[in-house]
């Protein structure tokens, strides 16, 4: 596999890795006890930390990278393993 393509699939588990982080370890003001600003959402976080999420992320996609990579070398789950249309030998022609 090209360093390129390899690249890019880490961009994409960090931008999905990122987005399925972002609401975990974020309370609101009710949960965290503080009085709301006016005209604050209900629903808006009060210790936003964008740099840990990035962080959390960055790990995340590093595992889930090297998974697919070794998963691409090894072959351990392929294509052929997975196809759920796949038709009965006795129907195959």
């Amino acid at each position: 596999m090209a360093w390129t393509s390899i690249l890019a699939v880490y961009a994409l588990f960090w931008v999905m890795s990122a987005f399925i982080l972002l609401p975990f370890g974020v309370k609101t003001a009710d949960e965290a006890g503080v009085e709301k600003i006016p005209g604050q959402a209900d629903s808006a976080p009060v210790n936003f930390r964008p740099g840990r999420i990035a962080a959390r992320a960055t790990g995340l996609s590093i595992v889930l990278t090297t998974l697919w990579v070794l998963n691409w070398e090894y072959q351990w789950v392929t294509v052929d393993m997975i196809d759920i249309f796949q038709r009965p030998d006795d129907l195959v022609r």
